[in-house]
């Protein structure tokens, strides 16, 4: 007859074999119960209370994740008894990181832990990567995993920590105040915030062999300090079999992939250990996921991958730069970004970084009109922040041209003369001065306006009470590796203009950062991203953060927005059972003027096709100069030829008031509609050739081979509404279609932004869906597959040339035309069969006038 076992005893037990867990591993731990006499029927409960437990963790839909198959998950979070996870707790209290994130920030390195081996196994060797964001704390969840698993038996801890030692030092201070300071007596620091790893005094052994503490190093990836780790681990030899060892890799995209002499080095180091756990951290995952998995000494993650959610108060590329649609989603629910970004005109360009680097040598940059308006906002901007107090001391402004370290040098004297001549006008009250501040403080203030970010606003005579003491404590730091400056955050309240290259482009943070110019043009995504230095938390100042770059840079940075949030719902959409980190590939849209990452870390990557399953592709942008009228024309043209076939070869159906609706059109009509019509070259998403390849290879696949064709005029009946005959018996009544007013301080150049071309009504048009307006993007996608998931839909809409405004924050569309704009838009059904497996492809560099990422820094010491 079986013994019933009560709950009590089911926790009493549970705690013990936790007590047991923690120096043993689970499998021993319900060993030592047995062996302690306990009934096996309690063990048994006991067994499946941790099982289900860590399957609960495993499957925590936050963050997501993807592992290898056969991993065994055992960490079940927390203890009453820890002594290093509550210390990152009171740190991230202190500094304000609020309930919601110190939460995910709990539950996401829990999640990570339970992903490594268990410190008590005889050997292993796992390797993880974890997907952040720029400058969104990715060092907190770090310092939480470690603390973590300190806490559980790990012994040592290995930082990898970029390649420059300001990043280094910024680090090692980070983790001995969150995690030495607390707990002094657990833990002994190798290296110093001063000193980079050196092998310390005696043999080796020896010092392993006397060390009861857990150990910390904070090493650069740089070949010196690397080969001296080497060799003393090599002269410990057994001594390292017992020491569980976590080897962080900050920044893992850089250097760790594909490099002659520092990846090596780093497999070296890691193979030195019999029980080790690697994880990779990056918000620029592009080359990690793109490497060979099958060549372990390239670190690919292959038992675990974890997207990071993006923290509450992060701003973002998206934020800041906007970005295009993805499948599924709402385009009245995407922001299109803050109007944070202004214009640095082509022609001041050149006076702000030298054309060649041949150049550099007799290149002095002057203060042309947009660094001269940057520095006076970042002055402007800190002194209000004086006004409402609170949040990050320090205030920064970033001036970052070009990475050679002499034209950074120049800019000094530039920068300290526009501070004299500043001081002297606000001495001396200098109307002239007063008036051009306040009307920068007006202009700017209007167009992004401090109560839309949930902060306080500031009249300009408050903040001219602390400009000029603003103006007085402002330091200029020229911080790169040849310099002696450097940016420190440790002695007190910062005010600087900070000027340099790679040494403030990755991993550094450079606190209370408001004002950015940013002129420097590289060639892939990830090494651009994390020039972003811009990114992250701007708590009591959302509002005024600023940033001045190229119109094309800021295109740029719009691309990497969709290529980023691409990327993560590509991850996470694997994150099912069935899928590991060794069969699936995440899809990288392409630009023509950026490869995905250097040559070198692609080696893996294989071109492949679009996939616009369940997208929506639509005009946005036109050109409304008087070169774009044969242009309109052309598309008006193309429009009726493709209704002419729609009503010979489909079938008319009647549809609501003013649109009219053929189904049945044989694909080939949209396909010679595709070769007429021109889509802007803006519409990034819109490429013809790479659309009408999709349609053709799903044709093929037995899907596409039909369309609906659909005109959408407008529903309003008004005798001032022009009407539009496109031939064939379709005359409605034209859309109006305002464009978005031009913010910035360059000149409109002529190319008309109308945001949003389509509705979610329009977009069911051939669909038996009452109600739609209130449908989300996601249930039309759903409901099109159940209907027409074989057919696309492509809607033309006659817009009204002129198209004067209704909303706020528009203008007149005044498009060169006597006829009629069209816009375009093509919906397509998610297929049911897989689409495309990936989307990254090598990028033409040819014509871009780029700067390579400088790596030779590598090969040196601390300089």
């Amino acid at each position: 007859m079986a013994v019933e076992v009560s709950e009590a005893q089911i926790e009493k037990a549970y705690k013990l074999f936790l007590k047991y867990a923690d120096v043993s591993s689970p499998k021993e731990a319900a060993d030592d119960l047995e062996a302690a006499g306990m009934d096996p029927a309690v063990i048994g409960r006991v067994r499946e209370k941790h099982e289900a437990e860590t399957v609960r963790i495993r499957n925590l839909d936050e963050p997501p994740s993807v592992w290898r198959n056969g991993r065994i998950t055992w960490y079940t979070g927390p203890k009453d008894t820890d002594r290093n996870w509550p210390a990152i707790v009171r740190s991230m209290q202190k500094k304000n990181f609020g309930e919601e994130n110190i939460k995910s920030v709990d539950e996401a390195s829990t999640k990570i832990l339970s992903l490594l081996d268990h410190p008590k196994q005889n050997a292993f060797q796992t390797r993880g990567l974890v997907v952040g964001f720029v400058q969104s704390g990715k060092t907190t969840n770090f310092t939480a995993v470690m603390a973590k698993a300190a806490d559980r038996g790990y012994k040592l801890f290995i930082v990898l920590s970029g390649i420059h030692n300001t990043l280094r030092r910024q680090t090692q201070l980070r983790l001995g105040g969150d995690l030495i300071r607390p707990n002094p007596a657990q833990w002994y620091e190798v290296t110093t915030p001063e000193k980079d790893f050196s092998p310390p005094g005696g043999n080796a052994k020896a010092y392993f062999a006397s060390k009861g503490q857990t150990m910390l190093l904070v090493v650069k990836k740089n070949v010196a300090p690397l080969r001296k780790l080497r060799d003393w681990l090599d002269e410990a030899g057994e001594y390292l079999t017992n020491i569980p060892t976590l080897m962080i890799d900050d920044e893992a995209d850089q250097s760790t992939v594909a490099t002659a002499k520092i990846n090596p080095l780093l497999f070296e180091v890691m193979s030195k250990f019999p029980k080790v756990g690697y994880i990779g951290y990056t918000a620029t995952p592009f080359a990690n996921l793109l490497i060979n998995p099958g060549d372990e000494r390239d670190f690919y993650p292959r038992d675990f991958i974890v997207n990071l959610p993006q923290p509450t108060g992060y701003h973002g590329t998206e934020v800041l730069f906007g970005r295009e649609l993805l499948p599924g989603e709402d385009p009245s629910e995407l922001e299109g970004g803050f109007n944070m970004i202004r214009t640095v005109p082509d022609d001041e360009v050149d006076e702000l970084k030298p054309r060649k680097k041949r150049e550099a040598a007799d290149f002095y940059p002057s203060m042309p009109h947009s660094l001269r308006c940057a520095v006076e906002w970042f002055w402007l901007a800190t002194a209000a922040r004086k006004v409402r107090g609170g949040g990050n001391p320090h205030s920064t402004m970033l001036v970052h041209t070009t990475t050679d370290t002499t034209v950074q040098l120049r800019f000094k004297d530039p920068l300290l003369e526009l501070r004299e001549r500043i001081l002297r006008g606000l001495d001396t009250n200098s109307d002239e001065l007063h008036d051009r501040l306040r009307s920068m403080w007006a202009r700017e203030t209007a167009l992004v306006p401090a109560e839309d970010l949930g902060e306080a606003p500031v009249a300009f005579e408050s903040l001219l009470e602390h400009l000029p003491k603003v103006v007085h404590d402002t330091k200029v730091v020229i911080d790169n590796y040849r310099s002696t400056d450097r940016l420190d955050y440790e002695s007190g309240p910062v005010t600087a203009i900070a000027v340099g290259g790679n040494t403030l482009s990755r991993g550094l943070t450079l606190e209370g950062l408001i004002s950015s110019l940013f002129v420097r043009a590289v060639s892939a995504y990830d090494t651009l991203l994390q020039m972003g230095r811009w990114f992250g938390y701007r708590n009591h100042y959302a509002d005024l953060p600023r940033i001045w770059m190229t119109d094309e840079l800021k295109d740029w940075f719009s691309h990497l927005a969709t290529v980023e949030a691409e990327m993560r719902q590509d991850i996470n959409r694997y994150m099912n059972p069935g899928v590991n980190p060794l069969n699936f590939a995440v899809r990288l849209r392409t630009h023509p003027k950026m490869s995905i990452t250097a040559k070198a870390k692609m080696t893996s990557a294989v071109r492949a096709t679009a996939a616009y399953g369940g997208l929506l592709v639509e005009s946005r942008f036109f050109d409304v100069t008087p070169n774009g009228t044969p242009w309109l024309e052309q598309n008006a043209a193309a429009a009726r030829e493709l209704v002419g076939r729609a009503a010979k070869d489909g079938i008319r159906t009647q549809s609501r008031e003013e649109t009219a609706l053929f189904t049945g059109v044989p694909h080939e009509g949209v396909l010679e509609f595709l070769r007429s019509y021109s889509f802007h070259k803006r519409s990034s998403d819109a490429d013809i050739a790479r659309v009408s390849e999709y349609i053709r290879r799903r044709v093929q696949a037995g899907a596409l081979g039909r369309w609906s064709v659909g005109v959408i005029g407008n529903s309003q009946v008004n005798p001032d509404i022009k009407s539009c005959d496109l031939g064939n018996g379709v005359d409605v009544r034209m859309v109006r279609r305002s464009r978005m007013r031009h913010e910035g301080d360059g000149e409109f150049d002529g190319v008309a932004d109308i945001k949003t071309l389509t509705s979610r009504r329009d977009e069911a048009l051939d669909l038996d869906a009452p109600g739609t307006s209130g449908m989300s993007r996601k249930n039309l996608v759903e409901l099109r597959q159940r209907q027409r998931p074989t057919e696309g839909l492509i809607l033309l809409y006659p817009i009204e040339p002129r198209s004067e405004p209704t909303a706020k924050g528009r203008v007149v569309l005044e498009a060169p035309t006597d006829d009629v704009v069209i816009g375009v838009a093509l919906v397509f059904p998610e297929p049911r069969d897989q689409d495309s497996d990936v989307e990254y492809m090598s990028a033409d560099l040819s014509q871009a006038e780029v700067e390579e990422e400088d790596t030779s820094i590598l090969d040196q010491d601390d300089v």
